[in-house]
């Protein structure tokens, strides 16, 4: 089946929708930014009458469903739902289709969240598409929408404007009851399970798993990422009665990986993986680490899923396609001298699989980590995890209302560790006691949150060279 006999739902026929007039950009901004957003909220009350769907799903018929015209893919888990997006969205492109992809949160840019084929969405279509949402929110009886929610529905809204071919479509926080939660995917994803968003979703995995297997359909194919044995045993029953056939991206193929070092690629991980379908030899995955490896093979099984259900993939072009991928946010190297490394890294699940990586890929003497994290985290999984990589370690804020205060954080981390720590109120104060402390051999990783992670890249992208 080629790109141009793909079956798309017929387009809605009815009376154009009204637009708000958000003339500018910022305009728009400014109008998102005035709604309640619970990624900033201290205190939310996680039932169905804060984050049930009748509210997206009335905000959605006034737009005309556009959700409903749209071939999706659906992707929900812990950690790892933006790699595993972005990897499968950069294969999908490269075999010629349209592809949308929207994720949360942002690093920089609110825009970042909404894009066509690896572009962000222009500042005058992000205008359109919020005022077409804000525009209904009264004929919807929707009289205060979330930023969450009126987000969602605008990418639904310009993705079915764009007419593209696929959308890959990352949940927030859980999944059941999550404003992504409307739309019927062709295939769902759901990437590894950890403790995160406790006091939300449960204090325990087989809690937080149930959550992210709310976005299971009857029939809809489930190929999920390798999960520790209390959310495995979730995710089976679930899978049963849903009616929706699960698959774990590491059984019933053949599949192998391996790291190795080449002098253009460094030090990488390289995947084997056969179905009867496809076949991906010696693939270099382009993101760092061994959860890299993971996220990137359960890529490859949701492309091999979308194959099976008429998409025409070609493997070659795929693996080309994904070695386009770079991440913001995800370690990433800011500054050369001295080296800094950046990771949004915000459970203790993600915080190893960071400090694990950069033992695996990163040459250094000494390593200095600023950490900051949200206060709703599991902080003392957090503090375990930094202790067994840190030689050095200095606690700030997220700069974010729910941030966790620095001066608790050290005394867990010495109660933990026996270690002492230094603490400073912002990033910039941070930074000055970190690069005082370093030689051109040792490390600076700054971690524990997106909101510190972003706040460094601006400070080092408007740093003169």
């Amino acid at each position: 089946m080629t790109r141009a006999t793909l079956e798309r739902p017929r387009r809605s026929r009815t009376k154009r929708q009204a637009t708000r007039q958000f003339r500018t950009f910022r305009s728009a901004l400014n109008y998102l930014n005035s709604l309640v957003n619970y990624e900033r909220a201290t205190r939310i009350h996680y039932d169905t009458t804060h984050f049930g769907l009748a509210r997206m799903s009335r905000l959605l018929s006034a737009l005309c469903n556009p959700h409903q015209q749209l071939r999706t893919v659906h992707i929900a888990g812990t950690k790892g739902k933006g790699s595993t997006a972005a990897m499968l969205s950069a294969m999908l492109h490269a075999n010629e289709l349209k592809v949308g992809l929207y994720t949360s949160p942002h690093i920089l840019n609110v825009r970042e969240r909404i894009m066509i084929d690896g572009d962000k969405i222009p500042e005058s279509a992000f205008a359109k598409a919020i005022g077409a949402v804000a525009a209904i929110t009264e004929k919807a009886r929707v009289t205060e929408p979330t930023y969450f929610e009126v987000l969602t529905a605008a990418a639904m809204y310009h993705f079915a404007e764009r007419e593209v071919d696929i959308a890959v479509i990352e949940t927030g926080m859980g999944g059941r009851l999550d404003a992504t939660n409307v739309i019927s995917p062709e295939v769902v994803g759901i990437t590894s399970i950890s403790l995160d968003h406790m006091p939300h979703l449960g204090t325990d995995l087989a809690s937080i798993a149930r959550e992210k297997a709310g976005i299971m359909k009857k029939g809809v194919p489930v190929i999920s990422a390798p999960q520790p044995s209390k959310a495995r045993e979730v995710l089976v029953k679930a899978s049963k009665a849903s009616e929706a056939p699960l698959a774990f991206s590491n059984e019933d193929v053949a599949f192998s990986y391996r790291f190795e070092f080449s002098r253009a690629a460094g030090r990488h991980a390289r995947i084997c993986l056969t179905t009867p379908t496809s076949r991906f030899e010696h693939l270099h995955v382009p993101l760092l680490g061994e959860h890299q490896a993971i996220n990137c093979t359960l890529a490859l099984r949701l492309l091999d899923t979308l194959k099976a259900r008429g998409f025409e993939i070609d493997d070659h072009a795929a693996m080309s396609g994904l070695q386009n991928v770079k991440l913001a946010g995800r370690m990433q190297l800011i500054n050369e001298d001295p080296r800094i490394i950046v990771d949004g890294a915000h459970n203790a699940a993600s915080v190893h699989a960071v400090v694990h990586a950069i033992g695996q890929n990163v040459t250094y003497d000494s390593m200095v980590v600023i950490f900051a994290c949200h206060k709703d985290k599991d902080v003392s999984g957090m503090i375990r995890q930094i202790a067994r990589g840190a030689d050095k370690i200095i606690f700030t804020s997220t700069g974010s209302p729910r941030s966790a205060d620095p001066a608790e954080l050290a005394a867990q981390y010495t109660e933990h560790s026996g270690k002492m720590a230094q603490v400073a109120e912002r990033l910039e104060d941070a930074m000055r006691i970190a690069e005082s402390a370093v030689t051109r051999e040792d490390l600076i990783c700054i971690t524990g949150s997106f909101y510190i992670v972003a706040e460094a890249i601006r400070k080092f992208s408007a740093k003169p060279a």
